[in-house]
């Protein structure tokens, strides 16, 4: 039995380990390329302040964003991961009670701004665009979810980029095609997102389309209500963690004269930690349907645990501690409005990079065991927590207030997430893994210092650089990552 539990466990490491790297490089490369290539050139490229409009009624309409998909996805990826027979059974019902949420996600979020003040025909027409546009990407994630479930990890992973290498394609040609980029507006840049999605769900439907028998959209009302109450405490969960997420922007531009300029600044400092977060959120994908099977099997979930935490926390303290140091250079070269204010902000922001990516850990795995009404009360005092500093910080810090809002709320999230883990799964305290997380900070923070002060004349990007890679081989060193045991799950079988 013992010896069973060990083979499994080493398959579960190297099915992470194996599909980490390729998801992780795959959008690392194409999404990275699309936030600085594409998403940086049109806030450049526009009026300060028309890109922070547009940064708000995305974040306004991404807070109910959970309408169109109410858990669906975390739903479907576990259960799926489980009984993987279920496919054809479910998908027509999810199918089809997706599209009637996301015509009531689109009709819901459209009248809240109104109400909010979106009433604007410029404004409300784009608000309406990015409700579609949000629909159609949680539909792409729910067709994924399908191939989670049914362990075709690799094909998710090449998946998880395909909507952004499109845009890449289709923005590229807008912004750089002979005679278009002086006729450049946001609304151009959003449809192109609606046809980069369009494109992705029919090559998914493709590909799914032998394994789901006869594809066809199906209603019964029994069937449809018993989804629904199964799925709604996954909604609930991912609401509240939203909400608190993304109330910022929106009362930016609400709390202060200046809003759309402020919510500009504070939106070219959100697309570095926007950009750190696509490794974070795509292995939290990746681990869900994992944990979930070795929950069902009874298979100790504490190897996989350990090594998909020093593996975020790895990544997160280098990242986050170089760009730290240099957080002005980098806003000034990446920006034409950078300063040492919208600097300010992208290292209060990056700090919170490390809380959230233990959070992608902690709360899959919380998820995964279905601890999810422990996990709202977690979430609704996020939201309490985050109101109350922005109403305290904003008005008198303006963005930077937010920034440093956003850090207190998910750091507290995150040790209540952490605490709930070792409480209800009976995680073991691991100090010396602690302990070297501490050293491989301070190292960074004194390799920082040392870069900071001493090689004024180096070039920012060598300096960044050798950070990084310091952060990458002091792990090594500290065993936070084991280069052996990586090996070993990477090779070929």
């Amino acid at each position: 039995m013992l010896a069973k539990e060990a083979s499994f466990n080493v398959i579960m490491n190297r099915e992470f380990a194996g599909n980490a790297v390729l998801i992780v490089v795959l959008n690392l490369v194409v999404k990275s390329f699309y936030l600085f290539g594409i998403d940086r050139t049109v806030q450049n490229l526009l009026p300060e302040g028309e890109y922070g409009l547009y940064f708000t009624l995305f974040n306004f309409a991404f807070i109910f964003q959970i309408i169109s998909d109410f858990g669906l996805q975390n739903f479907n990826a576990r259960n799926l991961s489980q009984s993987r027979h279920l496919l054809q059974k479910y998908f027509p019902h999810l199918l089809t009670i997706k599209l009637l949420l996301g015509a009531a996600f689109t009709v819901v979020t459209v009248l809240l701004g109104y109400w909010w003040g979106f009433r604007s025909t410029g404004v409300w027409v784009l608000l309406l665009i990015i409700c579609v546009n949000q629909f159609l990407q949680t539909l792409v994630l729910f067709l994924r979810s399908n191939l989670a479930g049914l362990g075709l990890y690799r094909l998710d992973s090449w998946a998880s980029v395909l909507d952004k290498s499109l845009l890449v394609i289709i923005a590229g040609v807008l912004l750089w095609g002979p005679g278009l980029r002086t006729h450049f507006t946001i609304i151009w840049f959003v449809l192109a997102q609606t046809g980069a999605y369009v494109i992705t769900i029919f090559l998914l439907l493709w590909y799914l389309r032998p394994r789901l028998g006869q594809l066809r959209l199906r209603w019964r009302g029994a069937q449809v209500q018993s989804l629904l109450r199964q799925s709604a405490p996954y909604a609930l969960v991912v609401f509240l963690m939203t909400a608190y997420t993304r109330l910022d922007a929106v009362m930016i531009e609400k709390l202060l004269p200046n809003g759309a300029v402020e919510a500009d600044r504070y939106a070219s400092a959100f697309r570095l930690l926007d950009a750190s977060n696509i490794a974070g959120y795509l292995l939290a994908g990746l681990l869900l349907p994992m944990f979930a099977r070795q929950l069902k099997t009874t298979t100790s979930i504490v190897p996989l645990t350990r090594l998909a935490i020093s593996t975020m926390w790895t990544g997160a303290i280098s990242l986050s501690i170089s760009v730290i140091w240099f957080a002005v250079p980098i806003m000034t070269s990446l920006y034409t409005n950078g300063d040492s204010y919208s600097g300010a902000i992208l290292q209060w922001l990056m700090l919170t990079f490390i809380p959230m990516s233990g959070g992608y850990v902690y709360g899959t795995l919380l998820t995964a065991n279905a601890s999810l009404r422990p996990m709202n009360w977690v979430f609704v005092a996020g939201i309490f927590i985050n109101v109350i500093l922005n109403l305290l910080l904003i008005p008198r810090y303006g963005a930077l207030g937010a920034a440093q809002a956003t850090f207190i709320t998910q750091s507290l999230t995150f040790l209540a997430q952490l605490a709930l883990a070792k409480h209800l799964l009976q995680l073991p305290f691991a100090p010396a893994l602690l302990l070297r997380l501490m050293l491989l900070s301070g190292l960074l923070v004194a390799l920082g210092y040392y870069l900071n002060t001493h090689l004024l004349s180096v070039p920012l990007f060598v300096k960044f650089s050798a950070c990084i890679c310091a952060g990458i081989l002091g792990a090594f060193a500290l065993k936070l990552l084991d280069l052996k045991s990586w090996w070993s799950w990477l090779r070929p079988q």
